[in-house]
């Protein structure tokens, strides 16, 4: 008799620095998982990745907006003060409704010596004393 279900083993790969990122995101921000993945697979991943809890709240594709065949985080729908919101994120159409709110980061397969969310860690303690996060990312992206 078959069930209708059936079991995939999935293997994730953590990128270098994440725990520490991650714990110092949670000591400076209120931190929201936003993913364009389906809850079935980002639900447990994230059970893993984020053994300190520092997401407070997960968003999967159902809060996405299918929008130009892409799924957009709209981050009006998370009921924040834009002005004090920030999205981390590889891809610039995921964003595509709050590029002034960006904070990109490179996409990453399996450097064991990529450094980039260490590199972040001071764009984002900057970002933690901003009462405009506008004005502050502004500033950043200057040359």
């Amino acid at each position: 008799m078959c069930s209708g279900f059936s079991r995939v083993q999935v293997y994730v790969l953590k990128r270098p620095h994440v725990d520490k990122f991650l714990q110092r995101m949670g000591e400076m921000f209120e931190c929201v998982l936003f993913t364009a993945s389906l809850a079935k697979y980002a639900d447990p991943v994230t059970d893993l990745l984020d053994q300190c809890g520092v997401f407070r709240a997960r968003l999967f594709r159902e809060s996405c907006v299918f929008h130009h065949g892409c799924y957009v985080k709209d981050l009006s729908r998370l009921g924040r003060q834009l002005n004090k919101t920030l999205i981390l994120d590889n891809s610039p159409a995921s964003y595509i409704f709050h590029p002034e709110n960006a904070v990109p980061v490179m996409s990453w397969f399996d450097d064991v010596e990529d450094t980039e969310l260490l590199n972040l860690l001071p764009v984002f303690e900057e970002l933690s004393s901003a009462d405009d996060v506008y004005a502050k990312l502004r500033q950043l992206r200057e040359p």
